[in-house]
Parts: structure tokens; sequence; C-alpha cells
């Protein structure tokens, strides 16, 4: 008895899920890339530090914009004292430990910066990192 063989399929690879996947990665970074850029939206004139050392991890942090006006941001979002503190103190129970990166306009009064400083402090911020721009660089 003679046996026949089944014809053989090739076996290749399937490219349409990697084509989904790829579609899929663009997206995520797209609006990852729009998020982050808002961030740094606030025009702000970062003062000028010939020490600046830049941290090794800014990852995870809260982004305050303080203009020359003094007045505060989120991100893009204008907001008051009350309203920043509030943020904090809702961010460091909801993703501790609370590291917050400031960037001030050079022409910032020094006590909107300290009232900054004391939000921080009552939201329970561990470290508080400071914008500035090196000149020697």
């Amino acid at each position: 008895m003679k046996l026949r063989r089944r014809p053989t399929e090739d076996v290749g690879m399937q490219i349409a899920p990697m084509v989904d996947i790829t579609w899929i990665l663009i997206i995520f970074f797209m609006v990852t890339n729009e998020i982050v850029e808002n961030e740094y939206d606030v025009p702000v004139n970062l003062p000028i530090a010939s020490a600046a050392v830049i941290p090794k991890d800014m990852s995870g942090r809260v982004v305050v914009n303080l203009d020359a006006e003094g007045s505060y941001y989120l991100g893009n979002e204008k907001t008051d004292l009350a309203g920043l503190t509030a943020h904090l103190k809702r961010r460091m129970v909801e993703f501790p430990p609370l590291k917050v990166y400031l960037r001030a306009d050079a022409e910032t009064a020094a006590r909107k910066t300290k009232e900054f400083y004391r939000a921080c402090a009552e939201a329970g911020a561990v470290e508080v990192v400071l914008g500035t721009f090196n000149q020697t660089r």
C-alpha cells in the first residue's frame, strides 16, 4: 500500500500582528511626548548657575512652573497656592515619595518661592530640585 504525502504548507511569519503592535507603540509615544512637552510650555527665564548639576533621576517628579509675575502652573494649567498645595498633598498620598521640580523665573519674587517651599514642606516633599541654566556648558 502506497501512502500519499500531504502537500506541505510553508510556515511563514504573520506580519499583521507586528504592524498592529507597531502602530500602538507609535500612538503611545506620541501621546506621552505631548504630555511631557505640556509641562514645559510656560515661558520661564531660568536663572543662571555656573555650578548647576542635573540630577541622575528626574523621573516621577511633579513639574511646577513659577513665572515672573508669581503665578503657579501645574504643567501648563494656572493654579493658586491652595490648589498647588492640594495637588502636592494628593500626589504624596497616591504616589509617594513626593519629588518636585521647580522651574522658577529669574525675576520671580523671593516671597513666592518661599511660599512654594512651605507648600512642599506641608505636603511632605522629600526632594525639591530647582531648574537652572548652566552657561558654562
